[in-house]
């Protein structure tokens, strides 16, 4: 069992993965390869391409937002939806231009991050 009180978790310094501005929370550092973050993203802001090791589990909390995997289209995303990412699956996310948008993201082994998003 890990306990981790809200006084041992530090902002965290994502600025070269995301375009925008984005606040990352930790909820969960990295423990046994999973990462759990509190994410809110500012009208239009969104992460860099990236993938995961095991996959991502995304569950949208507050606002409107926007997924994407590579070749396919931006699809909406709203308060209460769950997306799952398959593992090594390239794919960005971020809020609506409109929305802020806040999601808690666990992320299952290595992230790869790769370029911002054109």
């Amino acid at each position: 069992m890990k306990i981790v009180h809200s006084s041992e978790r530090g902002p965290v310094d994502q600025r070269a993965t995301v375009t925008g501005q984005v606040w990352f929370e930790p909820v969960l550092p990295a423990t046994d390869g999973t990462t759990i973050a509190s994410v809110t993203f500012a009208p239009g802001a969104r992460t860099f391409w990236h993938s995961h090791e095991h996959g991502q589990v995304l569950q949208v909390v507050t606002g409107r937002g926007l997924v994407c995997s590579e070749g396919g289209e931006p699809e909406v995303i709203r308060a209460g939806d769950v997306v799952w990412v398959p593992a090594g699956e390239r794919h960005w996310h971020g809020a609506a231009p409109d929305s802020v948008m806040t999601h808690l993201a666990v992320s299952l082994g290595t992230t790869h991050w790769a370029e911002e998003v054109a």
